[in-house]
This record gives C-alpha cells, sequence and structure tokens, in this order.
C-alpha cells in the first residue's frame, strides 16, 4: 500500500490557508448559549448490561436545542473521590453500541463518557440510539451535506453543540473531578473532540484525536480516495455553481478554525497510508494548534485503523503522566 498523501516532511511543514469567517466566534457563542439556555436536566440510570466490575449507566442529557441525547457512563466500581473523566466521541456511521462494549477508557481509572452520534449508528459497529429531528434539503447518502446550504442548518452545528453539552454533563457527575476532563475520539470522533474542546475553553484539560476528520475540508475532498470526503466532492459535482458557498459554510465547521483554539496538552495521531482521512488534512489541524503541550504519533504503513490498541497504550500514559495529583 502506498502512501496516500504528502511525506513526512512535507506534512510537518504543511499549513494551509482555511477560511476562517469574520464571525465564527459569534456564531458558535451564540449556538451554545441558546443550548444552554434550552435547559433539560441529564439523567443518569442503570444499564442493562452482563458486565459486573465496571458500574455501566445510561445518560441522557440536553444537546442542541434541549433535544436529548445519549451516552453511556462506566466507571471502576467503589471509587474513592472523584475521577478524571475521558468523553470520547464516536466515528463516522457508528453509534455508542452496546453498554460495556467500550470500557478501556473505564477499566484504566477513568470516567469514560462514550457520547451518541444524533442521526447516525446504523452503518457498522451495534448500533446506537440518538435520533436526528431535523430535516434537510437536496444531499448525498450520509450525513456530510445535510443542511449544507446554511451554517446555520449544517448538521455539524447540532453535532458540536451536543459535544459541549456532553462535556457539560459530564463535569456536573458527583463522581467526576470537573478539573480532569480530556475529550477523545478516532476519525469523525477525533474532529468532533477537536470541536468541543476549542468552544468549552477550560472545561477541557487534554484532548487526544486520532486520525481525525473534518479538518482542511476541502483539501479532503479534493484528495481523499475513500470515505465521507467524497460525499462533499459528489454534491459539488452535481451543484457545480455552489462551490464558493459550500465551502465557505464548511469553514465555521473546519478542525483547523478549531485547533487555532485549542490550549489544552493535546496529543494527535495520524496514519500515512490512510485513504479515508488524507494525512495532510490531520496535520493541517495540528500544525495551527495554539497548545504549546503537543505531540503527534505517526504511523507510517497503517491505513485509517491508526495505531490501534498500540495507540491507546500511549494515549494512556500521556493522559495518566497530565492527570497525576
Amino acid at each position: 500500500m502506498p502512501l496516500s498523501d504528502l511525506t513526512h516532511d512535507e506534512l510537518l511543514a504543511y499549513r494551509p490557508d482555511v477560511q476562517e469567517p469574520a464571525d465564527f466566534d459569534a456564531f458558535w457563542e451564540r449556538t451554545i448559549a441558546s443550548a444552554r439556555e434550552a435547559g433539560g436536566v441529564p439523567e443518569l440510570t442503570p444499564a442493562d448490561t452482563p458486565v459486573t466490575q465496571l458500574q455501566i449507566d445510561d445518560l441522557v442529557f440536553p444537546g442542541f436545542g434541549g433535544e436529548p441525547i445519549r451516552a453511556w457512563v462506566s466507571r471502576p466500581l467503589n471509587a474513592d473521590g472523584p475521577l478524571p473523566a475521558v468523553v470520547q466521541y464516536q466515528g463516522y456511521g457508528g453509534g455508542r453500541g452496546l453498554a460495556g462494549e467500550n470500557v478501556s477508557w473505564a477499566l484504566a481509572g477513568y470516567v469514560h463518557v462514550f457520547v451518541d452520534t444524533r442521526g447516525q449508528g446504523s452503518g457498522w459497529g451495534s448500533g446506537g440510539d440518538t435520533p436526528d429531528p431535523h430535516g434537510s434539503g437536496p444531499a448525498t447518502p450520509g450525513v456530510m451535506t445535510r443542511g449544507i446550504h446554511s451554517p446555520e442548518t449544517y448538521y455539524y452545528r447540532r453535532v458540536f453543540t451536543d459535544a459541549v453539552r456532553a462535556i457539560d454533563a459530564t463535569r456536573a457527575l458527583p463522581f467526576v473531578d470537573a478539573s480532569r476532563v480530556a475529550v477523545a475520539g478516532g476519525s469523525q470522533g477525533g474532529g468532533i473532540a477537536l470541536a468541543a474542546a476549542a468552544l468549552s475553553g477550560d472545561a477541557v484539560a487534554a484532548v487526544l484525536p486520532d486520525v481525525a476528520f473534518l479538518c482542511a475540508f476541502r483539501r479532503g475532498a479534493e484528495v481523499a480516495v475513500g470515505g465521507p470526503y467524497q460525499e462533499l466532492a459528489t454534491y459539488l459535482s452535481v451543484h457545480r455553481d455552489e462551490v464558493a458557498d459550500v465551502f465557505r459554510a464548511v469553514s465555521y465547521f473546519d478542525g483547523v478554525n478549531f485547533a487555532r483554539r485549542i490550549h489544552a496538552p493535546s496529543l494527535f495521531s495520524v496514519a500515512l497510508m490512510d485513504t479515508i482521512v488524507p494525512p495532510s488534512t490531520t496535520f493541517a489541524a495540528y500544525n495551527h494548534l495554539a497548545a504549546e503541550d503537543r505531540a503527534i504519533e505517526v504511523y507510517p504503513f497503517n491505513d485509517h485503523e491508526g495505531g490501534g490498541a498500540l495507540h491507546f497504550r500511549t494515549q494512556a500514559a500521556w493522559l495518566a503522566a497530565r492527570f497525576a495529583r
């Protein structure tokens, strides 16, 4: 399998000039404030699971527009005192799955909040439980072009808002140390984690995005040979007169623009043979990061699976060092 993009040396220097709207911050401040004003109270109930060595709960919290979003909350049994937490977001097409299915962070001693993605959960894995009760204009199959005619209606406005509200809900849990909350995710989940970290400011103490999708949208649409960036390219091959308008709309959701606003310690990962998320798109965000404490793990011979379990071991050691008391 060949390299799917630029060489490693070229990637280290890759800093594309991604469009940033003048009202980027105002747009998101208004969006998040509106979601918080919609009210709603998180509800936690014991999950139906055969797992007995962890406490696993079903969390329902208010997201965009106060709409209910679901997550699994897994944590060690009989832990002393509030624990640090990892809020994890899911990859494209997946859902939160079954209770007890994804518990590595809980086994490592954290409160693990695994967030469902509205309107997804039927592409792979074990399903999701959160609908997206919003319509869309003309779009390609998938979610990349839903409501893309305006940043107000774009699908990821709702998803990124849900992600911020997940952090709000996590920090309010009585068994969570609100000063030690990290966000994580792979692919789409990595892109969501970047947005959530930037929009939550000091509420997020560490960021761990892997093979992060939703960064440098135009580069992705031009270079990716598989996966959801192609939805964007397909849409624009039909709507030939909308290219400028579409890329202006998605600039409100570009991980590069969020990275410029992230100051929390950050550990990225990237795979140089990734055919779904071109490495240059992830490096575009990493190279624009505002954080001083930052690192990126590079897996030269891997596709979109990235570093797998080996990388989780690296993440766990890195996060433990930053959350040590």
